[in-house]
């Protein structure tokens, strides 16, 4: 049975409730592993991204949901930290890819690492169960399922 589009139901409320709990949490330990760095959230979550990939300013911009102006100062104080670089982007010289340096790699890697309460209660899932709540959540937000995606036990 699929709940009302309203979400009124008593399981629906309690799930809303469990997801917020959640998020409030994950964005405490996060702004609070970002501060041991030095780093604000915005300048923590940029540093993420950008470890995965070099990323146009604009396209930063649309993933952090802010005004471009906004990503040109967060990327100017990690850059003044060594943590970004600019770069020209290889397909159009005309735009500026922002990256991480290796240090900065390094500094995502080590924010990533102190997100620990998370981890370790996903730790005592099972693979399967894992896979089930990652594609929940993505049916959640409208994700199409990736394939290769899911992580070992």
């Amino acid at each position: 049975m699929v709940a009302s589009s309203r979400g009124t139901d008593p399981l629906t409320r309690e799930v809303v409730e469990l997801i917020g709990a959640v998020v409030a949490r994950y964005h405490e330990e996060y702004e609070q592993a970002a501060g041991r760095h030095a780093l604000t959230g915005a300048q923590a979550r940029v540093l993420g991204l950008l470890a995965l990939e070099p990323v146009p300013m604009r396209k930063l911009a649309l993933a952090l949901r802010c005004e471009p102006s906004n990503v040109t100062g967060i990327v100017d104080r990690l850059e003044a930290r060594g943590l970004v670089e600019r770069r020209p982007d290889p397909a159009d010289r005309r735009v500026k890819l922002a990256a991480a340096t290796p240090e900065g790699r390094q500094t995502a890697e080590r924010l990533r690492d102190a997100l620990g309460f998370a981890r370790e209660p996903l730790g005592q899932l099972t693979t399967a169960e894992r896979t089930v709540l990652r594609d929940l959540l993505q049916q959640m937000l409208g994700a199409e399922t990736r394939e290769g995606t899911t992580e070992g036990g």
